[in-house]
């Protein structure tokens, strides 16, 4: 029986959302396309029934992924009025952030790997980071706008590489203090 294009809509909606998930706590190429179909209950040749490839399936995870990320941007913004900068890096160099990868920041999570990703994933993430950059930026009103930018790629480029440095250290009040010091000098902005 042929599942109605609503169904089938939906059915790769799941595929992108779980595949979202499974490469930013697993990495891209340890997510295979078997186990990930076997987690929405279908099988590899489904697969292809909704892409043309695993590179297609990672750039349009990058881009779902890097959207609710731009919501969370958003959302935390503003909730801090006046301050909405700080406020959207307190959420993001949080450790409920560090400690939940499955739903976190895909370029801290995968961007190692996204560096080797083919043209349409890196356009997909380059564009997720540009639209990350631009709610940070518009949340630096009071600067003028080309300084505003420079100061919003220089704290999400920080945040992304402290989030990073703060999964990888062992000893977690380590991980934390990079955290909190990253946090401290960009507050300074």
């Amino acid at each position: 029986m042929r599942k109605s294009k609503a169904d089938a809509a939906l059915t790769r909606q799941q595929i992108v959302s779980t595949a979202a998930n499974e490469f930013r706590l697993n990495g891209i190429t340890a997510t295979g396309i078997v186990p990930l179909m076997s987690k929405v209950g279908l099988t590899q040749g489904g697969f292809y029934k909704h892409f043309e490839s695993k590179d297609q399936l990672v750039a349009e995870a990058c881009t779902v992924a890097l959207e609710g990320l731009v919501t969370k941007f958003r959302l935390a913004s503003a909730a801090g009025g006046e301050d909405g900068f700080m406020s959207i890096i307190d959420s993001y160099l949080s450790e409920a952030h560090r400690d939940n990868q499955e739903q976190g920041c895909p370029l801290a999570a995968m961007g190692s790997e996204l560096v080797r990703a083919g043209e349409v994933t890196r356009q997909a993430s380059s564009q997720g980071f540009n639209d990350l950059v631009e709610v940070m930026r518009k949340s630096l009103g009071r600067l003028g706008e080309e300084q505003a930018r420079s100061q919003a790629v220089f704290a999400m480029a920080a945040m992304v590489g402290a989030l990073t440095m703060s999964r990888i250290m062992l000893d977690e009040e380590a991980a934390s203090t990079v955290l909190n010091d990253v946090k401290h000098h960009l507050s300074l902005v």
